[in-house]
């Protein structure tokens, strides 16, 4: 299976590390051989060879120079493609999408997406943005092609939020998802139970690496939004507006609010709740508090969580990390192998996409 990386930062030098250490076993379990035959960064250029590229050796480049193009030639190689010369021209099988993308216009995420698919080849991605904006489009025009659309790491990362629903509750009736859907802000809110403030909860969080330099996102609950826009169009098949569910962050609560919670045996998270009833489904984000004997009150720190209210098999509770460099680069692994296995014609689940 021959691959393009579209991006070539934390996640996707992560994702080439966990080939180049499962490359023995990936071949032995499931008979799928992966080569990287292109990779395109805005910040690190590009470089293609139809043969594969050596994963250690162009991991150490880039650790170097900073750039895959010191990476050493030969006379197959190309360097210098953009982003859609790589996909366009590259022979890949699949694209691996893991560029920084604004996530309000799915871009440039959305038009690599389109484009790979219409020239026949698979799209995996990490980015929120194409799958909460344009879910149906782009699912309908990947089976239209017949290639496969893996997007398992946009809601939870490497725990797969998204495939359980689908696959292991299968014949269940989910009436309802309720999450912890974001780390960052789940961390600041355990931290604040230790009575830090909000304000001091943040530079903690910032100085660990969980929240970046420009918090909004997070602190707002605008990720969450987007990661439960994408749970309903994945698990109900309806399509919600991420700007048409209502969202607030916890930018407004205080230690005391904590305390108070806490008096009456509550505790503060951020939720997503997205539910399903005569084919009406309606999604929030936002603080609530929760009894202390609640499966997600337990989760804490930078842990993420969702919870499956089912008909049949009741509650089920997901929970693992929700971000990560290792484990979102896993998340692009559990959609190559089920990419290989759609390919091979063992197809798991349903339609011809994660």
């Amino acid at each position: 299976m021959k691959i393009a990386m579209i991006g070539f930062g934390g996640v996707g030098q992560s994702f080439a590390e966990i080939l180049e250490e499962k490359h023995q076993e990936l071949q032995q379990n499931y008979g799928l051989d992966v080569e990287i035959v292109a990779i395109s960064d805005v910040m690190k250029g590009s470089i293609f060879h139809p043969g594969g590229l050596n994963i250690a050796e162009l991991l150490e480049c880039v650790k170097r120079t900073g750039s895959v193009e010191s990476y050493p030639s030969s006379s197959q190689t190309i360097k210098g493609w953009n982003s859609i010369e790589t996909i366009e021209k590259s022979q890949a099988d699949v694209v691996i999408e893991v560029t920084y993308t604004d996530v309000k216009t799915g871009e440039p995420a959305l038009t690599h997406c389109h484009r790979a698919f219409e020239t026949g080849k698979s799209v995996i991605t990490t980015n929120k943005g194409p799958v909460a904006l344009a879910y149906q489009e782009l699912t309908e025009k990947a089976d239209h092609h017949g290639v496969f659309f893996g997007f398992e790491g946009t809601v939870m990362s490497g725990t797969p939020a998204l495939r359980l629903p689908l696959e292991t509750l299968a014949g269940n009736e989910i009436k309802e998802m309720r999450g912890i859907l974001n780390g960052t802000t789940n961390y600041i809110l355990t931290a604040m139970e230790s009575g830090m403030t909000l304000k001091q909860a943040l530079e903690k969080a910032q100085a660990l690496g969980y929240a970046e330099a420009d918090p909004t996102s997070d602190l707002e609950a605008y990720d969450v939004r987007y990661k439960a826009a994408i749970l309903s169009n994945h698990v109900y098949g309806v399509h919600l507006d991420p700007d048409e569910i209502f969202c607030a962050g916890i930018t407004g609560l205080s230690v005391e609010d904590i305390k108070e919670a806490e008096k009456a045996g509550e505790k503060w998270k951020l939720l997503a709740r997205i539910s399903q009833n005569n084919g009406n489904v309606k999604a929030t984000v936002r603080p609530e508090r929760i009894k202390e004997d609640d499966l997600l009150a337990r989760v804490s720190g930078a842990t993420n969580a969702i919870v499956y209210e089912c008909d049949l098999s009741g509650p089920i509770m997901l929970t693992g990390a929700g971000a990560g460099l290792k484990e979102t680069g896993f998340s692009l692994l559990i959609d190559l192998i089920h990419c290989h296995k759609q390919k091979q014609g063992t197809k798991i689940g349903g339609g011809s996409h994660s």
